[in-house]
């Protein structure tokens, strides 16, 4: 706390700390609305409230807080009309129409104390409490989170921009209160300093700044106090964000659609309004259902992502935002309806597609053909589809006619194994090892050892090592008959993982990728033979479990 007259006073007069209050904030900026430090040479506090519009001005002719920690809370007033007693309920306390942002929690010492982001302010935004960091995101329409409010013991911060929405529909102004002390151990005198205090007031800001004299209670001896309130405007209630009253405008991207004679690609809105249809609409524009050609990799940047989207057969989501219908059953493209792209996909989701934009080749796959425009239900050729099915039909079976599952169900966070499961659209090494990785934990790593073993006779459980060994033993002990290739697949994909995607790649891995062809085939061919073989597995144990070779015997 020691320190020159000059440093003491420059501390006091508390410039830096009204410069920071003062300063220029931008929506995007994280806003402290509360904040509480203490130390010997100072104490801070930061506190806020919602106050009306139309008594912002009249609020401004006081530095003084117009809502005290711990106010703000559902309260009574009594009046009186005449002798007679009129007792009202008021939500936040009382009728001067000030509201909290913050509200304190006090639990009188039996339980932690605490504060808490008000609810109709978490509800309006729709906001996740992630309770690990005590933080509160908030999800766009393309699913991207954004961090909106951090709450710690001692600061509460929001991002204005969601603040000011919310004030926008209730008219009301965010009021911003400060009530900050600095201490001196040298006197006013010693420091040069005029006991006393003024009042100052700028645009939507008031404040005093004061100095007095502790008259020697302990070793302190002066202090100063920065008193005061910042009022922030709401946003309008057209970029509130609210639907109602946010402006509606969605934005749509061109995509390419053909080619014309000079080789130049033909490009149109996704607009749906803007687009021909079977019933009359916009003659002479493409037609909704117009065939748009993309990259293979388009799907990657939702399978990266299997927690918040889903790739499935002709469809791909985000959670329970956004649905969007396409034809992914060829080997090196994507294809979407011209009106899905426009009416389905946010704008940004749009962009990530027109990256990955293409000329038209060819047409519409069989099977989309078929569903979308003849209504008729068709199965999916694509290996990766037919693995999921073959996958949940072994779990059916198994539930049907067996009281154990035969591969057990993944965990909840291994699920992206089988979610993600699919023919890679690129040669690239980390895809291909990471797919093998899945397609093991999948066939291999969740075969039933303890139901296996239930399944043997027991002086040779212990003799028996490994689940494939198990599953092995089962099947010859019960003469089941062609389980020999299939045990035989299981062991090289696990050969594989093993000797190159496990550990490090050595002379075994290179035996390996003779074994499997991959000088001779790309990685992408190599891993759609490796899901046929799966499927061919899941087909057998399917057939295995309907048939009895996994039945209990006594």
């Amino acid at each position: 706390m020691r320190g020159d007259s000059e440093e003491v006073c420059d501390r006091l007069s508390q410039a830096k700390l009204l410069k920071h209050f003062l300063r220029d904030v931008r929506l995007s900026d994280m806003m402290t609305v509360y904040w509480s430090e203490r130390t010997e040479e100072h104490s801070y506090g930061i506190y806020c409230a919602l106050v009306p519009s139309e008594k912002v001005e009249s609020a401004l002719d006081d530095p003084g807080w117009d809502l005290m920690h711990g106010s703000g809370l559902p309260g009574a007033i009594v009046r009186y009309d005449g002798a007679e007693q009129r007792v009202e309920y008021h939500r936040y306390g009382d009728d001067s129409g000030v509201e909290p942002l913050v509200i304190d929690r006090f639990f009188h010492g039996i339980f932690p104390d605490y504060r808490e982001l008000r609810e109709e302010f978490r509800l309006f935004h729709n906001l996740f409490h992630e309770r690990k960091q005590d933080q509160y995101l908030k999800f766009d329409e393309t699913g991207n989170e954004e961090l909106i409010a951090t709450v710690e013991p001692h600061r509460i911060q929001v991002r204005l921009k969601e603040v000011l929405q919310f004030l926008a529909i209730k008219d009301m102004y965010l009021a911003l209160f400060f009530d900050c002390a600095e201490h001196s151990e040298k006197t006013l005198g010693e420091l040069g300093l005029t006991q006393g205090s003024s009042q100052n007031r700028a645009d939507l800001s008031c404040w005093s700044l004061g100095y007095g004299d502790y008259g020697g209670i302990g070793s302190l001896q002066a202090f100063s106090r920065l008193l005061g309130k910042r009022f922030f405007k709401p946003l309008p209630k057209e970029k509130s964000g609210f639907w109602g009253f946010a402006e509606e405008a969605k934005e749509y991207v061109d995509f390419i659609i053909g080619v014309n004679d000079q080789g130049d690609p033909i490009t149109h809105t996704s607009n749906p309004d803007l687009l021909a249809n079977f019933f009359g609409a916009n003659p002479g524009a493409p037609n909704y259902l117009t065939p748009v050609h993309f990259r293979k990799q388009v799907l990657d940047k939702y399978y990266s992502q299997p927690g918040k989207f889903q790739v499935e057969d002709s469809t791909l989501r985000c959670g329970g935002l956004w649905l969007m219908t396409m034809d992914n059953h060829h080997n090196d493209r994507v294809v979407a309806w011209l009106g899905d792209l426009g009416r389905d996909l946010p704008y940004q989701e749009q962009l990530h597609w027109r990256s990955q934009n293409i000329l038209p080749t060819g047409t519409v796959s069989r099977t989309f053909f078929k569903r979308q425009v003849m209504g008729e239900f068709t199965d999916s050729e694509r290996p990766e589809h037919i693995f999921q099915e073959k996958y949940m039909e072994l779990g059916e079976a198994s539930q049907e006619r067996l009281d154990w599952s035969v591969l057990l169900p993944l965990a909840p966070e291994d699920m992206y194994h089988t979610r993600c499961l699919r023919v890679p659209s690129r040669d690239e090494q980390k895809d291909f090892d990471e797919l093998i990785q899945s397609l093991t934990k999948i066939l291999i790593d969740s075969l039933n050892e303890r139901a296996l073993n239930c399944l043997l006779p027991a002086d040779m459980v212990a003799e028996i090592k490994g689940s494939i060994s198990r599953l092995e033993a089962v099947l010859k002990g019960r003469d089941a008959e062609g389980y020999e290739s299939h045990v035989a697949f299981l062991r090289d994909l696990q050969d594989f993982r093993s000797s190159g995607v496990a550990h490090r790649k050595g002379s075994n891995y290179r035996k390996m990728t003779e074994k499997f062809h991959l000088r001779d085939e790309s990685l992408s061919a190599v891993f759609s033979g490796m899901l046929g073989k799966g499927i061919e597995v899941l087909d057998f144990l399917i057939t295995s479990v309907r048939n009895g070779t996994f039945d209990s015997r006594g």
